[in-house]
């Protein structure tokens, strides 16, 4: 799951100006109080993950979906085709090769340092984070970043960060780093809010012929 290691989304129409230039913990709230106006978020990820003992890494392709509170789905299409979807209750993640289908619960308010969660609106910026203006390796140029220090410890992750657009508030790049030194790190295009997205569009119906592992226990 620490593929999903990451943050928020949001849209405004106004420049980082006055205090907030100077002011990670006003940018953070400003950012967040854009957020709380947004339903639903559609678009295109790249997604890279160094770490491990071999400190390897990889990149992989798809695309996401959120509806607040708490829905979910991403669906990755390079190189290997998997899918993550979380409805609110419960997760579900899909590995199309091996014919596996993981469930679990979904995370709630008080795991909302899980960087997928906090976009589905389970944390806040300002109130749940330590923001400092930090460079984070893989943000694009001209992006502003925040590092984002959880106030409650978390047993997986030290940090997350995100890349904003100073424009528009636009969360562009959403990164995690683990408490092994791996970072997870996701660059979003074609970022559309507010598109009306149906509960549906987040049921996830577990396919025939897969194996199917619950709560550490496995089903046929």
């Amino acid at each position: 799951m620490k593929a999903f290691a990451v943050s928020a989304l949001v849209l405004a129409s106004i420049s980082i100006g006055g205090a907030q230039a100077n002011d990670p913990v006003a940018l953070a709230a400003k950012v967040q109080q854009r957020y709380n106006g947004i339903k639903d978020i559609q678009g295109d990820f790249v997604q890279t993950y160094e770490g491990g003992v071999l400190r390897t890494k990889t990149t992989e392709r798809g695309s996401v979906s959120i509806k607040r509170p708490g829905k979910m789905r991403f669906t990755y299409t390079k190189p290997e085709k998997k899918e993550f979807v979380s409805d609110g209750n419960r997760l579900y993640a899909h590995m199309i090769a091996d014919k596996q289908v993981i469930v679990s619960p979904a995370p709630g308010p008080d795991q909302g340092d899980i960087p997928a969660m906090f976009l589905a609106g389970q944390s806040d910026l300002a109130r749940d984070y330590t923001p400092s203006f930090t460079p984070l390796p893989g943000a694009a140029a001209g992006l502003v970043t925040l590092k984002l220090v959880p106030k409650k410890s978390n047993a997986d992750y030290e940090s997350i960060g995100i890349g904003v657009d100073p424009k528009t508030l636009q969360i562009q790049f959403l990164t995690a780093v683990d408490t092994q030194g791996g970072r997870s790190s996701f660059s979003f295009t074609n970022l559309k809010e507010n598109q009306g997205l149906s509960d549906k569009q987040f049921e996830f119906r577990i396919p025939r012929g897969v194996d199917v592992v619950t709560n550490g226990g496995r089903n046929q």
